[in-house]
Formats: structure tokens, C-alpha cells, sequence
């Protein structure tokens, strides 16, 4: 069975259109077939400082694998594109850090998912503009 699978992609290192690019090709390979791609968006970084912009985006995947292994395809291909640091726990407070790629599960199918590696639909994603003006650029 084909699932719904939506990301949100951000980068604010290096050639950052290049890094979503290069990391939608890897999803396109990796988790199934990448169906719509929203325009790229260039935001301020949100929850920290920092000079360097993000482009933002949103991409439809057509996927037959499960959520848990988008996952950690997702985190993988994060890797190997150079992402070396995730957003942490500090004080109770979440902090975050450049990037060279984001990618964020944001919804799969109409499923719900609170596990401690994932939850969907993902629980921030509302509050923030630059997930979901693209998102609902390419959503059905």
C-alpha cells in the first residue's frame, strides 16, 4: 500500500537551494517516489541565532515503507550530507543549531504516532510559518 508521506526540508549552510535539492533526490531514491515539491522559501532562523538564512521547503512522497524507517532513512541521508548536530535539550529548552539539511517527518497518511523518536503528526509544525506556507502550497 502507497502512503501520504509530507516533509519539511530547511538549509542554512552552504548552497542551500544544492542541499535540498541533493536531499530530494536522495528521498526520491531512498523512501519512494517525491510527487510534488513546493517552491523554496527563504526564512530568518526561528528558536535561535544566527546570520545564515534558511531555504525552506515541503515535499509529497509517495512511500511504502513505515514511519519509523522513513525515519531513519530520513536521519541517514541528514548524514550523509554533512548534518553532524541536532537540536538538544538544554536547560529543558530546546536549542538548535545551522544546518547543512533539515528533513522533519510532518505527516504520513492521516496516522498518529507519540513514540519517544517520533511523532506525527509533528507537534510543532503549526506554529511554524516556514513548514506551513510551503506545505500547503503542494498539499491535496
Amino acid at each position: 500500500m502507497t502512503h501520504k508521506l509530507y516533509l519539511g526540508l530547511g538549509s542554512n549552510l552552504g548552497n542551500r537551494e544544492e542541499n535540498i535539492r541533493r536531499a530530494l533526490a536522495l528521498i526520491d531514491e531512498r523512501l519512494g517516489s517525491v510527487y510534488r515539491v513546493s517552491s523554496f522559501v527563504e526564512t530568518k532562523p526561528i528558536g535561535f541565532s544566527s546570520p545564515n538564512h534558511f531555504i525552506n521547503a515541503a515535499c509529497l512522497v509517495h512511500t511504502m515503507m513505515s514511519p519509523q524507517a522513513c525515519l531513519r532513512e530520513t536521519q541517514k541521508i541528514e548524514r550523509e550530507l554533512g548534518r553532524t548536530q541536532k537540536s538538544t535539550l538544554v536547560d529543558g529548552e530546546l536549542c538548535h543549531y545551522d544546518r547543512i539539511i533539515d528533513i522533519d517527518l510532518l505527516t504520513y497518511d492521516d496516522l498518529h504516532v507519540t513514540t519517544p523518536e517520533l511523532t506525527l503528526p509533528h507537534p510543532r509544525m503549526c506554529e511554524r510559518p516556514f513548514v506551513m506556507v510551503p506545505l500547503e502550497e503542494i498539499r491535496q
